[in-house]
């Protein structure tokens, strides 16, 4: 049976993980989300969120976290080995179809970013 679970080897727990994501500056954005990315030396991707109150209150942060989450887990096996730090724009969540296509299209955006800047 397949696990689905979102483990903690699958998230960035640390500070010092955000900062070394963040140090990067390899980012992508859309009406959605922010999206920044690092490599890591595993052989899966892990994601970080950063719910800040501009969003909303308690009930807005952890609907959009609870979305962001769904939205990694489903499209785990389609992201590029590499550790994200999601921070969404607006004030509620978006439906699941269209955060999954956002956070694949950024993903993608960020792999090729990584890939030009390994390749100079």
């Amino acid at each position: 049976m397949v696990q689905f679970r979102f483990s903690k080897r699958l998230r960035l727990l640390t500070p010092r993980d955000f900062d070394r994501v963040m140090r990067v500056r390899a980012s992508a954005a859309d009406a959605l989300l922010r999206m920044y990315g690092a490599a890591n030396d595993l052989n899966h991707p892990r994601l970080g969120l950063v719910v800040s109150r501009r969003v909303g209150g308690a009930v807005t942060r952890n609907a959009w976290k609870r979305a962001l989450r769904e939205a990694f887990r489903l499209t785990l096996r389609e992201l590029p080995a590499r550790d994200l730090v999601c921070i969404p724009h607006g004030d509620a969540p978006p439906e699941l179809a269209r955060l999954v296509e956002s956070l694949k299209k950024l993903a993608r955006r960020i792999e090729a970013d990584l890939r030009r800047r390994s390749a100079e």
